[in-house]
Order: C-alpha cells, then sequence, then structure tokens
C-alpha cells in the first residue's frame, strides 16, 4: 500500500467502537464495520495488513514499545492513541487491548477495543506525546 500523508485534519466521531483482532505479529485477522468506515479502509484493505497501517507519525515509539511489553507479558493495556486515516485526517481513540489465549492459556493474538477519546484526555495525552516525540530525536 501507499504510504499515506497525514494532513491536520481530525474525523470525529461519536458512539461507535472499533474492534479489531491480529495475530501474534500483529496482522489484521478482523475489523467490526466501525473500524472500516472510522479509519476509511474497506475490510479487505485491513485484513492481512499490519496493524500499523493506521499509524500516525505523531504516536511516539515508547508508547508502542510500552504497550508491546504489557500484552506480550498477558496483560490488558489502555491509552490515547492516534491513528492516521486512509485520506490522511487522524482520529484519537481511548484503547483497550487483551491478550487472546487458546486452551493451553498460550497466547495467540490480541484484541483491541476503542471508544472516541474525551477532549480533555486528548489535550492532556496530545501534550506528553509531543514531548516523547521531541525526546526521541
Amino acid at each position: 500500500m501507499d504510504k499515506i500523508t497525514p494532513i491536520d485534519e481530525e474525523y470525529l466521531f461519536e458512539g461507535d467502537v472499533i474492534i479489531s483482532q491480529t495475530d501474534l505479529k500483529s496482522t489484521i485477522t478482523y475489523a467490526n464495520r466501525a473500524f472500516c468506515t472510522i479509519s476509511g479502509y474497506s475490510k479487505e484493505e485491513l485484513i492481512g495488513q499490519p496493524h500499523n497501517i493506521i499509524r500516525h507519525p505523531d504516536m511516539p515509539k515508547g508508547v508502542f514499545a510500552k504497550m508491546w511489553e504489557t500484552i506480550s507479558g498477558g496483560q490488558a493495556w489502555n491509552g490515547l492513541v492516534k491513528n492516521l486515516r486512509k485520506d490522511g485526517k487522524f482520529y484519537w481513540v481511548d484503547t483497550e487491548i487483551l491478550p487472546i489465549r487458546d486452551d493451553n492459556d498460550e497466547i495467540t493474538g490480541f484484541i483491541a477495543a476503542r471508544k472516541e477519546a474525551s477532549r480533555k484526555n486528548i489535550n492532556e495525552t496530545a501534550q506528553t506525546y509531543k514531548k516523547m516525540l521531541q525526546m526521541q530525536e
């Protein structure tokens, strides 16, 4: 897929819950209708792609490192994420990711539920992420 060029325009949504599942390597195996609508991608464009297809460049690497450490260790991860739509607009989500386990208690993948984030949390988190990005440089 072509690299998406971000534009400074927010896509607002409310009420929908975005659900996706991935395998252990973060390849999307399931995307609900809300995920398709809000991300601007069709289900066919999402399934089989790495979940970072929607990663916005404003997201610090450290946030995802901590997320992977947490979910790979079998714990739930919660946080705010700024995502990139297919049209270049961005959207913020309040995210919870849980490991999926088989009958032997082995982690086989991950499921994420995302909902609209509050403006207060977005404003606070955006400032924190901006500082983190400056420290990454």
